[in-house]
């Protein structure tokens, strides 16, 4: 059986009220389109055509590396079909239909209801001689095409609001445009429609009532998830298009075994995999690919991106972790930066105000407040103080930092790099450590200390 998709991509999106194409507003964190297009790539289908018209060199543009990241046999399953005129969705599906093969089973979507489901999907491939339909109930169907049905609750077509009578509006259970039919059907379906209606568009929903006429069964399938049909036409669409969305991947994590304080704010934005007994606070974000180990305390506030954690690491409020790797046991924050290429080995300690950026900090290491640590290697037991800058980049390049095992750095010091602190060194605080310190020295670059007695403080003119 060949499968093949079509995507409906080219609107304007007018309510949005945006210059970008409404399918590349983001759903956590990624496009919309691209949400629907990997659930796709899940039925396995032999072609998906992607319709663009308004904003479509802005679609493609921006989908290009997208699809070249994809494995060959997907990305080649791509057919960009151009739409000049926007003359409806029966015209943009029409369109499409040209590039089907005869023997096709087709599926057609819109771009913009990204929580349909793979196991939907399946379900919404038709049989030989039938046509499949999603319809959702809701309590509000405002501004959505409502299923008719006969007295035997057949489904007879769909009427669109603007064309629908009051008693027709008053109907609950609507469309959620997305259509299973077989493609030489559908294709003389399409070519016999006209756009005799308030809005002077050739609608893809009037496909149904040619179907009815025909005797086609038509089956409609209830999604297990009635979120599954919403769209995002408006911003605040696209906003409890998240929130549904977000609700989901909460759920997903408590399922295995996360405690979430508050799963209504608890943001995942890519894939997430957690330990046992891991707790999160609220308002805590998750970007990219994140790996959590067991018995991890997440604080409130925090962003984690692309990072992993090990077990049993407590992250305290309001910090940020991004493309880093911390050991077990380790302690961060609250109010740490955690920068691109940081490594902490086991009990680690970062605290608050301190940043780190491409260092290795050493087991049992640690700074507790207010340092910069960039292009270093910190060995083991090494303490840092309050106010410790490594001082990385000249200006041009930037230098490295060797900090041995078991040394003390003072506060308000200032390591100058390229510089090599050798074991056991101790630098005295409020030093700037401009050459290498050799093992077990302390090194100080400080003015000695003077008193004046008597010292009378300068008058002030009145």
């Amino acid at each position: 059986m060949s499968v093949e998709i079509i995507i409906l991509a080219g609107g304007q999106g007018k309510r949005m009220h945006s210059s970008m194409p409404k399918v590349l507003h983001t759903l956590a964190g990624k496009p919309i389109l691209l949400h629907l297009l990997q659930t796709c790539l899940k039925v396995e289908p032999t072609r998906i055509h992607i319709v663009v018209g308004h904003g479509r060199e802005q679609i493609i543009r921006a989908f290009h590396p997208v699809l070249q990241s994809w494995p060959a046999p997907q990305s080649a399953i791509i057919n960009w079909v151009e739409q000049e005129e926007q003359l409806g969705t029966g015209h943009a599906a029409s369109l499409a239909a040209g590039h089907l093969k005869d023997e096709s089973r087709v599926l057609i979507l819109n771009g913009d209801v990204p929580l349909l489901s793979a196991a939907t999907l399946q379900r919404v491939i038709p049989d030989p001689g039938s046509v499949r339909l999603v319809t959702v109930v809701m309590a509000d169907p405002s501004g959505l095409g409502r299923i008719l049905r006969n007295d035997a609750g057949e489904i007879t077509g769909i009427v669109e609001e603007r064309d629908a009578s009051p008693e027709e509006k008053s109907i609950r259970e609507v469309n959620v445009n997305c259509l299973g039919a077989e493609a030489l059907r559908l294709r003389r379906w399409l070519t016999a429609l006209d756009n005799d209606n308030a809005q002077g568009e050739y609608y893809l929903t009037d496909t149904i009532a040619s179907a009815a006429r025909e005797g086609i069964p038509m089956v409609g399938i209830t999604p297990a998830d009635a979120d599954e049909g919403l769209g995002a036409n408006t911003r605040s669409e696209l906003a409890r298009l998240e929130r549904a969305y977000q609700y989901r991947q909460a759920m997903a994590v408590m399922d295995h075994g996360v405690t979430l304080l508050d799963p209504n704010r608890f943001d995942v934005r890519g894939t997430c995999r957690f330990g046992n007994d891991c707790s999160v606070d609220v308002n805590v974000i998750l970007e990219g690919r994140v790996e959590v180990g067991d018995n991890v305390c997440i604080g409130p506030n925090t962003v984690i991106r692309d990072s992993s954690i090990g077990y049993g690491c407590r992250i305290e409020a309001n910090s940020v972790i991004e493309n880093a790797v911390i050991g077990h046991e380790c302690r961060i924050g609250p109010f740490a930066r955690i920068r691109s290429g940081t490594v902490l080995d086991d009990r680690a300690r970062i605290g608050n105000f301190v940043e780190t950026k491409n260092s290795s900090i050493g087991m049992n290491s640690k700074a507790g407040h207010l340092a910069y640590i960039g292009d270093s290697k910190v060995g083991r037991n090494a303490n840092i103080g309050a106010g410790v800058i490594t001082c990385n980049y000249d200006g041009k390049n930037k230098h490295r930092t060797m900090i041995g095992d078991n040394v003390f750095i003072g506060s308000d010091s200032q390591l100058v790099a390229p510089v090599h602190i050798a074991d056991g060194a101790t630098i005295a605080a409020g030093s700037t450590i401009t050459r290498d310190v050799d093992i077990d020295c302390l090194a100080s670059s400080r003015v000695p200390q003077k008193s004046i007695r008597n010292w009378k403080r300068p008058g002030y003119k009145t």
